[in-house]
């Protein structure tokens, strides 16, 4: 037999963490299940892929200004012209491969703003050329949402139905697909994919959620520092003519919030989750002048899961920080933007502790903050469990992706069957 030929797609290298953590999660599975496979990927930044994970990588899109506003004739022609090409790109890159995967990422939503002829368009030419060309598609552990804009849900859906095989992050996306008109009676549902990775060495008190070592006594709850992670939050997609406005609030309560943790004398860590969130730590930095206020640069889930381990609580908006911080069993209070958000935390047993990344109101953050700490000891042992939980769940999804993607005998191509 010849090695399996799988590739990886999708917004990989671009400067999301969860993004790249998903990734990681899958590489960590296949070079550990099938180092036999030659893996290469398809992303929004293959020069950061190719150096971070050594697998090949080509460019996503034909167009380098794909993510850039258009507003000369020229660009827009490229734009436009681009589509075209990344159609042929999409369907000689699929074609070869065996099986190509799509690791974790909200790939199947819209809960930020997205426009139909980006990600939701590449996308759906992946799978239809997979379809075509009789290369499995697999959507593994990936998010999703209802959508209200018709385009991108037309795309979305067609995408779904296209795919050789699913699974989703949690229930809310299995039933957002099913709402959707997608086939979901042989898809399941599995922690993230993040779940999956590492945890840091013991570090905080009683470790990064119990997971291993004796308990570190650390400061204590109420006296340790305490993680924050912001978000360049401007609402979702159907938040277009209030962006700013949501966004100047968002801003401001999280940095009433700092400033309060910083007059109680706790040191705060500010954590990003993409590139894009820089502005935002630089405004709180700025707006609250205090040596106890620092920065954390990180590159990657590790960096922050680090980090978060070290902290007496975390309170977070971007998914993948609070996944980390959760993985780590820190006690974590989440600034949740979407449904996604409410689910994890409440499926790992902290759904009281969630607040409206819309209407950050931080006097009412602060009491919930202040009860979330009240009850740290407890929530580590529930997140200690939880975590155990996942980790079982999770060796479920590889042996069913295993299963499902690298047959015993003959060739990948010729073990296809319509989802």
């Amino acid at each position: 037999m010849t090695a399996v030929r799988v590739g990886v797609f999708g917004l990989l290298g671009s400067g999301n963490l969860g993004n790249d953590g998903s990734l990681e999660a899958v590489l960590g599975y296949l070079r550990a299940e099938h180092p036999e496979a030659v893996v290469d990927a398809l992303c929004g930044g293959p020069e950061v892929v190719a150096s971070r994970y050594g697998i090949p990588a080509t460019r996503l899109h034909w167009y380098r200004g794909e993510y850039r506003t258009a507003s000369r004739a020229g660009a827009i022609a490229g734009k436009g012209l681009g589509k075209l090409v990344d159609a042929f790109r999409t369907a000689a890159w699929v074609r070869r491969h065996d099986v190509v995967i799509v690791p974790g990422m909200g790939v199947l939503e819209a809960t930020l703003p997205l426009r139909p002829w980006g990600f939701p368009y590449s996308l759906f030419l992946l799978c239809a050329s997979g379809r075509l060309l009789r290369t499995r598609v697999a959507l593994v552990g990936v998010g999703a949402a209802p959508i209200g804009d018709r385009p991108t849900r037309a795309l979305v859906r067609w995408s779904a139905r296209l795919a050789g095989y699913r699974s989703y992050r949690d229930d809310l996306s299995r039933d957002a697909m099913r709402a959707m008109g997608v086939d979901t009676a042989r898809d399941e549902v599995y922690p993230d994919l993040a779940f999956a990775l590492p945890a840091p060495p013991p570090s905080g008190p009683g470790g990064p959620g119990g997971l291993s070592g004796s308990p570190d006594p650390g400061p204590g709850p109420g006296r340790g520092p305490v993680c924050v992670g912001v978000m360049a939050f401007h609402g979702g997609n159907d938040d277009r003519a209030r962006a700013e406005e949501i966004h100047r609030q968002y801003l401001d309560g999280t940095t009433r919030f700092v400033r309060a943790l910083v007059e109680d004398g706790r040191p705060v860590r500010l954590l990003t989750g993409d590139a894009c969130d820089a502005p935002v730590v630089a405004a709180i930095l700025d707006a609250v002048d205090s040596p106890l206020v620092t920065a954390a640069p990180a590159a990657s889930l590790a960096d922050l899961m680090k980090e978060m381990a070290a902290a007496d609580a975390v309170v977070a908006t971007r998914y993948h920080n609070l996944v980390c911080a959760l993985r780590v069993g820190t006690p974590t209070l989440a600034l949740g933007y979407a449904a996604k958000s409410d689910a994890l935390m409440e499926g790992m047993g902290l759904g009281a502790y969630c607040h409206p990344a819309r209407e950050v109101d931080p006097d009412r953050l602060l009491t919930q903050f202040r009860a979330l700490e009240l009850r740290s000891a407890e929530l580590r042992r529930t997140l200690r469990e939880r975590n155990r939980a996942a980790a079982r769940r999770l060796e479920h999804q590889f042996t069913a992706l295993t299963a499902a993607l690298f047959p015993a005998a003959g060739h990948a191509h010729t073990l296809l069957e319509t989802p």
